[in-house]
């Protein structure tokens, strides 16, 4: 190596410092009272509800209140029961079961007995794909 040059330190100094307090050690009653003593300023805020649960069960919030004051009774929309009726008759003018049906239409065999009980929530993708399986119009103007 000789002959390169002059060598030559290019480091650079790393200082190492102690991490700042946290907040829980600044709240530690130790420090405080070594503020104190130092004659610092010290801030002391109270927080409203701190350490009760007074937010949770202090009367209604606006969201509950609304609902406390709807007097609607709302419900799912249900198969309609012209449209179980058909399903069902088509099924039996082909001769098919509510499995033989599902597995056509690539749906679970408790969805279309759903359908055929009234219990389903109306779903157009399914009611097409029954329409193009039993040949029948299911929805709209007969």
């Amino acid at each position: 190596m000789a002959g390169i040059g002059p060598l030559t330190q290019d480091w650079e100094p790393v200082v190492i410092r102690k991490k700042a307090p946290s907040a829980a050690t600044k709240k530690d009653e130790k420090v405080v009272n070594a503020a104190r003593r130092a004659g610092a300023e010290i801030e002391s805020v109270k927080k409203s509800n701190a350490g009760t649960n007074k937010a949770a069960s202090s009367g209604t919030t606006l969201n509950t209140r609304k609902l406390d004051e709807e007097t609607e009774n709302l419900a799912h929309e249900r198969v309609p029961t012209e449209l179980k009726k058909a399903i069902m008759l088509a099924r039996m003018d082909k001769k098919l079961t509510q499995a033989q049906l599902a597995q056509m239409i690539n749906e679970k065999p408790q969805i279309i007995q759903e359908y055929e009980s009234g219990k389903a929530i109306p779903n157009q993708q399914i009611i097409g794909k029954l329409e193009r399986a039993l040949g029948t119009k299911l929805r709209g103007k007969k």
